[in-house]
């Protein structure tokens, strides 16, 4: 989702992010400025900033929003990092306007898509070298996209339950020991996001994911249907972004 936000007196501008981009970037709260309009097209919303920048008597963008970035995209790839022609606080607003892009690094051919924007958004790191330049490490985003996984994904909770049946839990467990582990791994997870922690935050992560695979089935049902049922109830949710998190259209 792309937001008009209106800096009274000041100016107006796009973003996708706008605790990054107005709060965190020109040091303004949330009640000095106003979001004049929202849209995911990028060509409505290019468009609708011109206009309103001339309602109000702003200075006019010379470039059209959607033009900001991709006029001037190249993604510098060496054989440690690639490196990216903008800062990280910028980086969000320029992936998104990117995405299906492509470059080519020692490692194999690298994509801006809707997983990996995630993924370079957490990991990219500022330039010691120029504060307009971020970077990733070639060999992680290798090791997170391209190699070969230690497992098929598809049939990972198969291989969680073939474990628990193993062991009994299916046989003997309960439903509200395994809630009890959940808050203990909650707990973790906590613990390990405070600290930055990223490989205690992988691991509580997934023992959470293994203790509700579970739950579902002490309780009769399993995992995938959950994860269904959840997806089925979101996939047509509209909204939008807010100060970072995601809040959903009321009737």
């Amino acid at each position: 989702m792309y937001y008009i936000y209106h800096i009274p007196g000041k100016k107006i501008g796009v973003t996708r992010n706008l605790n990054n981009r107005v709060t965190l970037m020109q040091g303004y709260k949330p009640d000095e400025y106003e979001v004049l309009d929202s849209s995911d097209d990028i060509n409505y919303i290019s468009l609708k900033e011109i206009e309103l920048q001339k309602s109000y008597g702003y200075k006019i963008d010379r470039k059209l929003y959607k033009n900001l970035f991709k006029s001037n995209m190249k993604i510098n790839a060496t054989e440690q990092t690639s490196t990216f022609p903008c800062s990280k606080n910028e980086l969000e607003n320029m992936l998104f306007d990117n995405k299906g892009l492509k470059w080519t690094t020692h490692l194999g051919e690298f994509e801006i898509t809707e997983e990996s924007i995630n993924w370079i958004i957490a990991n990219a790191k500022p330039s010691m070298y120029n504060d307009e330049r971020s970077f990733i490490y070639n060999k992680a985003f290798y090791e997170a996209f391209l190699a070969k996984p230690a497992y098929k994904k598809e049939n990972i909770f198969g291989l969680i339950r073939d474990w628990a049946r193993e062991r009994g839990i299916y046989d003997k467990g309960d439903p509200k020991t395994q809630l009890i582990k959940l808050y203990e791994e909650s707990g973790e997870l906590s613990q390990a996001l405070l600290k930055n922690d990223k490989s205690g935050i992988i691991d509580a992560i997934g023992d959470s994911i293994v203790v509700l695979t579970n739950l579902a089935e002490l309780v009769g049902t399993d995992v995938e249907t959950c994860i269904q049922s959840a997806y089925d109830e979101i996939s047509n949710r509209t909204g939008k972004m807010v100060n970072g998190t995601f809040v959903k259209t009321t009737l």
